[in-house]
């Protein structure tokens, strides 16, 4: 059933040109090849909102967020086979896809990881995003360069044995303007995109992908079946694309384990994304009063509750053989101001030792 962009109460969302012709200003024969993931995705991609909805409400109802029955995903023993070329994720680094300069500085790392971002840290325009996916293109083509101005040089992506994972945009979020009157997941029209343009013999890995803003078990089918319907695309096998999600919804927090299960054949880690976390956890407990929380800046990083989250998610992930990375720094150490910068670092210090204490493979 189409979903006509009327229909969206959103005035803030991304939409194309409005003399977009997509025939014509998208890659030759991309349209019909969306056309055909659209009409299998969307729907279900518009189901698996509306129900976040519900559980938001019911949350606020007094009926907040836990763990799901005992199942195959919680009492049977399964594992995840992590391939040689992700066994290292000691530390992974991610910006924003849009930015040239900032994406081949972090691909040049020497970083085990980089997560190429088309969602929190970049706009979400349809240039911005057009040219994030431009500009991921052209990294997995060791082409994507920049103007070093202070050492005049032209700076290009090098090869190496850097793991790239691409983030696509939220299934909290549709596209408008592609398809005339009806929106689309967002998700969706980020990896179709790119992928459709991609040979996967540019890469070193498997096609690698981060799966952002989940809220439960049951969305980890949608990505399953999309990577499944992609991969036969190019002949591939069922589980050639990998993945890993992050766990940054206080809903999924209870179902880690069967989220992981659900993508099994993909997945290779969780990662603790506390700050949209946060976030989250006020937003569904909001109606509780014994949740009122201060300042979320205020709170420390080894609170009780969020503690106990950080040494679950290692605890269930080895379980199973899956990596499980600590959650992002939002600390900025200066070059110029001595006295924030050992703050910084001494803080960054501790954060880093708690979360290894708590057997985090990587953050």
């Amino acid at each position: 059933m189409p979903i006509h962009a009327e229909e969206t109460t959103s005035q803030y969302m991304n939409y194309a040109p409005a003399d977009l012709n997509p025939h014509k200003d998208l890659p030759k024969g991309f349209f019909d090849f969306l056309l055909s993931l659209h009409k299998q995705f969307t729907p279900w991609q518009q189901k698996l909102v509306a129900k976040r909805a519900e559980v938001l409400q019911r949350s606020h109802g007094g009926h907040p967020p836990n763990y799901l029955p005992a199942s195959e995903a919680t009492t049977s023993n399964w594992q995840i086979h992590v391939p040689d070329w992700c066994a290292d994720q000691r530390n992974q680094m991610t910006g924003p896809a849009d930015d040239a300069e900032l994406t081949v500085k972090l691909l040049n790392s020497g970083s085990p990881a980089v997560m190429v971002d088309l969602e929190d840290s970049t706009a979400n325009t349809w240039e911005n995003i057009m040219l994030a996916v431009q500009n991921t293109l052209a990294a997995y083509k060791y082409e994507l360069s920049y103007d070093d101005k202070k050492r005049q040089k032209k700076v290009t992506v090098q090869r190496s044995k850097t793991v790239t994972w691409v983030r696509p945009r939220g299934l909290h979020l549709s596209q408008g303007g592609v398809i005339k009157n009806e929106i689309m997941s967002a998700s969706l029209f980020d990896l179709a995109l790119i992928w459709y343009q991609l040979d996967p013999a540019w890469l070193p890995h498997n096609f690698s992908v981060y799966i952002p803003k989940s809220e439960s078990a049951e969305e980890a089918f949608w990505w399953r079946d999309l990577f499944q319907a992609l991969a036969k695309h190019k002949g591939l096998s069922p589980d050639y694309i990998k993945c890993m999600a992050l766990v940054e919804a206080h809903p999924l927090a209870y179902q880690m384990e069967e989220f992981l299960f659900n993508l099994r054949e993909h997945c290779l880690g969780l990662n603790l994304g506390r700050w949209d976390y946060m976030a989250s956890l006020i937003d569904f407990m909001f109606e509780d009063p014994n949740w009122i929380l201060p300042d979320r800046n205020t709170i420390p990083h080894d609170v009780a509750f969020f503690q106990n989250f950080r040494t679950l998610m290692p605890e269930i992930c080895h379980k199973h053989g899956a990596h499980a990375i600590g959650g992002m720094t939002a600390l900025y150490p200066s070059r110029t101001d001595a006295e924030l910068n050992e703050r910084a670092l001494k803080v960054l210090k501790e954060d880093k030792k708690n979360e290894a204490n708590c057997l985090m493979d990587g953050a």
